[in-house]
């Protein structure tokens, strides 16, 4: 079903109309394959690239398209939909460029940013390690100055496009331990002692590797520094808060092809000499799927306006992402139920909804981590 959407200008609107376009002929028809083998769709991202995809909310002087936020999600929403691995794709890499475009120098954003978000190229962001996850600022990996530049050490765990990145924005410790002696590094790949362990094995999101990116006397120059030392904790938390609201768009597209599943499925089975539709038990239940995605929508595009205004938007984005995956855990759960013993099986695409929604409530921030950084917001003096 293609939802109707009150976008800011006709450029958008233009925009989201290709956006379908070429997720229903490029992106769609691969994904069920692809998942099952566990292939890494590079190729699509190639082709987003080649449209302007991967540099949506970023200036255009530096290579982006100049979107609001608002108009970026929505297409996140609509890549998401037909195929998670690739909307999450284009929002690991967008939150990868942040730190550059955000904290970078005028140097660094005219010699880096072209590439990066020009099409051809793919991001990573590296901040969880195995021993840190929730707890970011106990990160272990170290940058140590090395004449003119730094040698780093470390371990990262759970990073998306680990080992098919370009480049790897990349926190690590050059101080003090805590939050205030960590830094942000620009990483590009292909370089010596930079390797990466073999792909999880992972319940769903199959053909979007999540390796550890190891590097062991890996050798930066000096400008490799985004913002400055210490600064890396501020640049990260700032990073997340978009972060999230990506995941946020990303969960709302695949609930609502969930829901699209389960509507045109309810609306062909026949039993008792009726289409099931018509039984009101489950005409309830497709009519609170429904209004549960279209609440997650109107939040994380909330939140999304918000920072597109400039204004304070942090508790927003976390009620966006705990809200938005929290729905789509139980909108898939629900699809599979709609769909009985066909819901089960994987000749249709509600089983794979389902696992790829749990991965949702955990990356960038778990929803226990969301529901306490809410908390803190609201009873803070």
């Amino acid at each position: 079903m293609t939802v109707e959407r009150a976008l800011p200008t006709q450029e958008a609107h233009d925009l989201l109309d290709l956006v379908r376009e070429l997720a229903g002929k490029e992106v769609a028809p691969r994904a069920a394959a692809q998942e099952a083998a566990g292939e890494f769709p590079r190729e699509v991202f190639r082709t987003l690239g080649a449209a302007g995809l991967l540099g949506l909310p970023y200036p255009e002087e530096h290579g982006g398209a100049g979107q609001l936020y608002e108009v970026y999600l929505h297409v996140v929403e609509e890549l998401a939909a037909s195929w998670l691995a690739v909307g999450l794709g284009l929002s690991v890499h967008t939150l990868s460029c942040f730190p550059v475009a955000a904290f970078g120098t005028a140097a660094q954003r005219e010699s880096l940013l072209p590439a990066m978000l020009g099409g051809e190229l793919l991001g990573a962001y590296c901040l969880s390690e195995p021993q840190s996850g929730s707890d970011a600022a106990a990160l272990r990996t170290r940058a140590v100055r090395d004449g003119d530049g730094y040698a780093v050490d470390g371990v990262k765990a759970w990073i998306t496009h680990g080992g098919v990145a370009d480049f790897y924005t990349l926190m690590a410790r050059t101080g003090e331990d805590g939050p205030r002696g960590i830094s942000c590094l620009h990483v590009p790949a292909g370089l010596d002692g930079l390797s990466f362990g073999a792909a999880e094995r992972k319940m769903g999101m199959r053909s979007s590797p999540t390796a550890q990116v190891r590097l062991d006397g890996v050798r930066l120059p000096h400008d490799a520094l985004i913002g400055a030392e210490g600064e890396g904790f501020r640049i990260a938390m700032a990073s997340l808060d978009g972060g999230r609201l990506g995941i946020a768009a990303c969960a709302v597209g695949v609930a609502q092809a969930a829901l699209d599943t389960a509507v045109g499925y309810a609306r062909e089975r026949r039993q008792f000499g009726s289409r099931i539709a018509d039984f009101q038990g489950l005409s309830f239940m497709l009519a609170d799927m429904a209004t549960q995605v279209a609440a997650a929508r109107a939040l994380y595009l909330e939140a999304a306006r918000l920072r597109d205004a400039g204004r304070p938007y942090a508790t927003k984005a976390a009620m966006a992402k705990l809200f938005a995956t929290d729905v789509c855990m139980k909108v898939t759960t629900d699809a599979v139920q709609v769909l009985g013993g066909y819901g089960y099986v994987e000749d249709f695409p509600a089983e794979r909804y389902m696992r790829e929604a749990k991965v949702l409530q955990i990356v960038e921030g778990t929803n226990q981590i969301q529901r306490l950084v809410i908390g803190r917001a609201i009873t803070k003096e």
